[in-house]
């Protein structure tokens, strides 16, 4: 019979599971107390959180939330960082975290967009570019091309109007 408590903290997380963009789960064995309140710190400022669930309340609020994708996928002790917004930036706090304080915390796995991702893809996301970055790359791989058109349109323009100013310096010197 559920308790009042698992009852809330199960609609609680079934909130997160439903705006989160991203998943980071983690395994925490072994973390003391300020390094999790650290990673917590870290990811507020990333407009992203850091939960320690249960297992078996955090399988009931993803299927409520609709991701039942996460079926019997949380083992273990497990921590799970819920990002906000730019899914790469959630990865990229946890894994510089990891680096620069040789961590006991392990990136186990993650979703995002109804999908489960490995701890590899999580490395790989989290060393992508900033978006603004990857969206300056588009939109220069866009216009690129497009300035080299309209130099070359323009060019013959540009060359007939160069020799009609060449020849009127040429007459004005007679």
């Amino acid at each position: 019979m559920p308790t009042e408590k698992k009852e809330k903290i199960v609609k609680d997380l079934e909130e997160v599971f439903a705006k989160a963009t991203i998943g980071v789960v983690t395994d925490y064995r072994g973390l003391k107390t300020p390094e999790i309140n650290e990673l917590r710190r870290k990811l507020r400022e990333n407009n992203a959180e850091y939960k320690v669930v249960k297992n078996s309340l955090a399988q009931i609020a993803a299927r409520s939330a609709g991701q039942g994708f996460l079926d019997n996928t949380f083992k273990g002790p497990v921590g799970v960082a819920f990002g906000y917004g730019d899914a790469a930036k959630t990865a990229k706090v946890i894994s510089d975290h990891l680096r620069t304080s040789k961590s006991s915390l392990k990136m186990a796995w993650g979703f995002l967009d109804g999908r489960i991702l490995k701890a590899g893809e999580l490395d790989a996301l989290a060393k992508l570019p900033p978006r603004e970055v990857l969206l300056a790359r588009i939109l220069g791989g866009i216009q690129g091309p497009m300035y080299g058109i309209v130099s070359v349109i323009s060019a013959p323009m540009r060359q007939m109007a160069q020799v009609l100013q060449a020849r009127v310096k040429q007459m004005e010197a007679k």
